[in-house]
């Protein structure tokens, strides 16, 4: 009687051990195929080579389907930047908060108003009134930070998640 009974147990565990990773094994594709696919992840980074923009200059890159706006601003930019006061600001927030460099501007060119792109990425472009960037659709003027300092638009451009890898090379997302 005790042997049957161990023959048993041991039969009913090996059989429920080998059913739950046949069904561990049967759901594997299932459960993998929720994983983002290879061509969505390469999206979700940028790299980008600053070192051919020169100091005052701007380029625009894609990331995640958005503009990206890096401007290489020059010691005037960054002094009026930090020169304005908080509460002039309608969304407060430092320069030196912005940015992980001063010399490097790195925001999404969207519009917080009604998502357009602003103007002020070319040298002709209308920069708006606080020399920065112009969205002409309902007239919000940015400065140099990116920060909203007059128009409907509620808050400053996006900051992205960015990371310099070294001197001339980031990583945006």
């Amino acid at each position: 009687m005790g042997e049957g009974e161990t023959r048993r147990d041991f039969l009913l565990i090996t059989t429920g051990v080998l059913s739950a990773a046949g069904a561990a094994l049967a759901l594997w594709p299932f459960i993998d195929s929720m994983n983002p696919a290879k061509d969505t992840l390469a999206l979700a980074t940028t790299g980008v080579d600053l070192s051919a923009i020169e100091e005052g200059q701007s380029i625009t890159v894609v990331w995640r389907g958005k503009p990206v706006f890096i401007r290489h601003r020059t010691a005037t930019e960054i002094e009026e930047a930090r020169a304005v006061a908080m509460d002039q600001l309608v969304d407060p927030q430092a320069d030196e908060d912005r940015v992980e460099k001063p010399e490097w501007l790195v925001m999404v060119g969207v519009c917080t108003h009604l998502g357009c792109i602003p103007l002020g990425q070319k040298p002709s472009d209308p920069k708006g009134d606080f020399g920065g960037w112009f969205c002409p659709c309902h007239g919000s003027h940015y400065d140099t930070s990116g920060r909203i300092r007059k128009g409907p638009a509620p808050k400053n451009l996006a900051i992205p998640p960015y990371e310099f890898i070294d001197d001339t090379t980031i990583r945006i997302g």
